[in-house]
């Protein structure tokens, strides 16, 4: 055991039989299973969050197929790289069966040239690539590569999976199997729920919380509850403000204020402000659910919404939490109509595919002196001239007579 290795390292599975989780892949009857056992592999992009098990699984095939693994982090490497990595591959003596696993760390990264240089070895089978990303693949990945591959998504770990992984490293000689633990299992249980899918979170915290901790009188290294919060210290939110998750959690919070569920809304606006989301970003989408989803139907969702997000910039964190949950809490509680939404909408559909007419003569403008002589504005009625501050004349242009583009809904008070 080399103890200077990280235990979440040192702990990773070798074997398809060692490897905990992802049971929805890696069911004996599953695709993916049944390929690797029979050695029928092709390129794979495995796509989930940290610590979910990619790099493992990556590894696992390798050890189960035989076929070399070379591995290269995007971050850092670029083309020549990948090329140095070809060459390995193709070359009998560094890799006498001829079968290479190019494994690629966040091949998200990869711009879309460094991709492009890929296509060429996956295709003639030069390499198996299998690249690993916490981003949707289908929005990161060229779509050459996508179709040459087989996207695989894995979950996060259960909290049941992770007490195995955990329960495991206290025991195995490559884990923490030489010191002397005594642990409960409802702490394991809370240092696997803390880690929120993440094994290597979890064993990470495991191993801060054995090595900080004095050997007691009897003994043993006694990891209370205390001492695991310490280590693992706070829940970690599955929740990039650059990935995926910023525009599925974003998602969540605009629909659960359109849904009208108060407590879903302030649930996926704390996820964002615990992950880092920018609080101007927030407030700005208060103020779009505020029109298109509540609008004419409460008004003074905007005017709220509004001075949310300037009360916002003037204020800032931690104080600026208490505006936005204020203001989203009004929006979903707030009754809905989207009549103004679809005004717009038709309306700027209709400019831009149809031939809408003439602007009517009375209604133009007339700036300047003999306009007026030409019709510009000629026989327009000034509405305060008339009871109610109303009057009857023509609008739209000749061609769109008729149109309607507000349709006022039950929600909508009359006025």
């Amino acid at each position: 055991m080399n103890s200077s290795e990280p235990l979440a390292f040192r702990m990773r599975p070798k074997t398809l039989e060692d490897y905990v989780g992802q049971e929805h892949i890696l069911g004996k009857d599953k695709l993916l299973y049944r390929t690797i056992k029979a050695d029928r592999l092709s390129s794979l992009i495995l796509w989930g969050p940290p610590g979910c098990g990619k790099t493992s699984l990556a590894k696992v095939i390798s050890n189960t197929t035989k076929y070399s693994f070379t591995r290269i982090n995007a971050v850092t490497a670029g083309i020549a790289d990948i090329k140095r990595a070809v060459e390995e591959a193709k070359n009998p003596i560094l890799n006498p069966s001829g079968k290479c696993i190019l494994f690629i760390d966040e091949i998200h990264r990869f711009n879309k040239l460094q991709q492009d240089a890929l296509l060429p070895y996956v295709e003639n089978g030069t390499v198996i690539l299998i690249g690993a990303t916490t981003e949707n693949p289908y929005f990161e990945v060229n779509k050459a590569l996508i179709s040459r591959s087989m996207v695989v998504k894995l979950n996060p770990l259960t909290k049941e999976d992770i007490f195995h992984i955990l329960k495991n490293a206290l025991v195995k000689k490559e884990g923490l199997g030489d010191y002397q633990i005594k642990v409960d299992d409802s702490t394991l249980l809370k240092i696997a729920d803390t880690a929120n899918g993440d094994v290597r979170t979890a064993l990470n915290g495991l191993e801060v919380a054995v090595l900080t901790t004095p050997m007691e009188a009897d003994g043993y290294i006694h990891i209370t509850d205390e001492v695991a919060k310490e280590s693992v210290q706070n829940r970690k939110a599955l929740f990039d403000k650059n990935g995926d998750s910023h525009y599925d959690n974003i998602s969540a919070f605009i629909k659960s204020m359109r849904g009208s569920d108060p407590d879903a809304a302030v649930f996926y606006l704390a996820r964002a402000l615990n992950g880092g989301e920018d609080p101007v970003f927030l407030a700005r989408r208060i103020v779009i659910a505020s029109s298109e989803d509540v609008g004419m139907a409460d008004p003074n969702a905007l005017v709220i919404a509004t001075n949310a997000m300037q009360a916002v910039t003037m204020v800032g964190m931690p104080e600026a939490r208490i505006i936005l949950a204020e203001a989203a809490i009004y929006v979903a509680t707030a009754k809905k109509s989207n009549c103004s939404y679809m005004a717009i909408n038709k309306a700027l559909e209709d400019v831009s595919t149809k031939d809408t007419g003439e602007i009517p003569m009375h209604i133009r403008n007339a700036p300047a002196e003999g306009m007026e002589e030409l019709g510009y504005g000629e026989g327009y009625k000034y509405p305060h001239n008339y009871p109610g501050h109303v009057v009857e004349q023509q609008y739209l242009p000749d061609k769109m007579l008729g149109t309607k583009y507000y349709v006022k809904d039950d929600t909508v008070e009359s006025g």
